[in-house]
C-alpha cells in the first residue's frame, strides 16, 4: 500500500506539493491510477486551473469514482477543495464530485480587492487540530469560493467576503489556500493531515 499518493492529472502544482511533503519526511507517490489512489493511506487532490478540465480528467481516469468512495484521509488543495462540492458556477455551471453539499461561486471584485485573490491573507478563525490558527497568514490564489458550512474549519476574509480557508469533515481535509506556499502555517497544516 502507498502511504501517501498525490493525484497527477497533467495539470497543476503536483511537484511543489510533493516537495512540501518531502520536507516533512514523507515519501509521496504521484499517480493517476485509480487502484493506487484507492489503496493509498492518504490521498491528495491538488489543483490549479479550470474546474471543467479537472473534472473531465477525473472522469476519464475513473478517479471521480475513487474519490467519491474513499474513506481514508483525503486532502483537496485549492481547486482540489472546490472539486469536492456539488457544482461550480465556472464556465456557465459544472457538476463536480458532489462529496460535499453546495455550489462554488465566483468571488466578486471590490475596490482594492481584485479577482483573482492572489496573496497572503489572515486566518480569522480556526478549529483545533488542523494545524492553522487565527492570526496565521496563508497564501491564496483563487477566483472562486466554496460555500461556508458545517465542514468549514478555518476562515479568512477577502474584502467583505468570508472565504472558507480550510475544511475538515471525517476523513476529508481541504485547503483553499496553498499550504505548499504558506511557510510554517502551511507546513503545520500538512503535518496535521499526515497525523490524521
Amino acid at each position: 500500500m502507498t502511504a501517501l499518493a498525490i493525484l497527477d492529472l497533467g495539470y497543476g502544482n503536483t511537484r511543489s506539493i510533493a516537495l512540501a511533503f518531502e520536507r516533512l519526511g514523507a515519501d509521496p507517490r504521484l499517480t493517476d491510477d485509480p487502484a493506487v489512489a484507492a489503496g493509498a493511506g492518504r490521498l491528495v487532490l491538488p489543483g490549479v486551473g479550470a474546474a471543467g478540465t479537472a473534472m473531465q480528467r477525473l472522469r476519464e481516469t475513473g478517479l471521480d469514482e475513487t474519490l467519491a468512495t474513499r474513506t481514508r484521509p483525503t486532502l483537496g488543495i485549492c481547486l482540489g477543495m472546490q472539486l469536492l462540492f456539488e457544482r461550480s458556477e465556472e464556465d456557465g455551471g459544472i457538476d463536480l464530485l458532489g462529496i460535499l453539499p453546495g455550489e462554488v461561486r465566483a468571488l466578486a471584485p471590490k475596490p482594492g480587492f481584485p479577482v483573482p485573490h492572489m496573496g497572503w491573507s489572515r486566518i480569522e478563525a480556526a478549529t483545533d487540530g488542523t494545524g492553522v490558527d487565527a492570526g496565521d497568514y496563508v497564501y491564496f490564489a483563487h477566483g472562486y469560493v466554496c460555500p461556508d458550512g458545517t465542514a468549514t474549519s478555518a476562515t479568512s476574509m477577502y474584502g467583505d467576503a468570508t472565504v472558507p480557508a480550510a475544511i475538515r469533515l471525517g476523513h476529508l481535509w481541504a485547503a483553499q489556500f496553498h499550504p505548499e506556499r504558506s511557510s510554517s502555517p502551511g507546513a503545520n497544516f500538512l503535518k496535521a493531515f499526515l497525523r490524521s
